[in-house]
């Protein structure tokens, strides 16, 4: 099983991004684009793991004791840069609960022995992905100038950054993603409340 922990994100952000998306795609029609139903803020990819590996995994995020987090959708980014976008993403702000939380996620599960991560955590959404190309964040060997978003980039200095709206986080999720040619699909397989 390919899983993950996230927060979701509510309705009426999803549905402002979606109409953001609707007019955002055709500046890049190459990319492999997200689906809107399919939008979450990660705070940890897992990876693969056997079924059974799922109770130890849910037991130890049950053990996180965090407050409910404000969050605010504002803006857009490349990673790792602009001149050699591989990822485009929306901006999440919230204070420093949201960086703690993932830091709690990312120490309950090494109590699993699932690998601790190796760079700061960077909250965002990813809109789109640069066709043929990784998702991972971080520059990679062979990054270099690439014309992927070019037209968007272009499109986008010309508006205002784009604001999504706030919301706040009372749970977060263990994720299943299971790959199909259709983009992955995601199911929720547990819940653990925010205080």
């Amino acid at each position: 099983m390919r899983l993950f922990v996230a927060l979701d994100i509510d309705d009426g952000i999803r549905e402002r991004i979606s109409r953001f998306l609707d007019g955002a795609r055709e500046f890049a029609p190459d990319a492999r684009w997200v689906r809107p139903e399919s939008l979450h803020v990660t705070l940890k990819f897992i990876g693969e793991k056997p079924k059974e590996a799922t109770d130890d995994i849910k037991s130890a995020l049950h053990r996180i004791s965090a407050s409910a987090i404000a969050l605010d959708f504002r803006g857009y980014g490349f990673f790792p840069t602009t001149r050699a976008p591989r990822v485009f993403w929306i901006g999440v702000e919230a204070g420093p609960q949201l960086a703690a939380l993932a830091a709690s996620v990312d120490e309950k599960l090494s109590q699993v022995k699932i690998s601790r991560e190796e760079h700061a955590f960077n909250a965002h959404l990813t809109l789109a992905r640069g066709a043929g190309r990784s998702g991972a964040p971080r520059w990679r060997k062979g990054d270099g100038p690439n014309r992927a978003f070019q037209r968007l980039q272009e499109k986008l200095q010309a508006l205002p950054a784009p604001e999504f709206g706030t919301m706040t986080a009372r749970e977060f999720f263990l994720y299943q993603s299971q790959l199909s040619r259709g983009g992955s699909k995601y199911t929720k397989l547990a819940a653990f409340p925010l205080d």
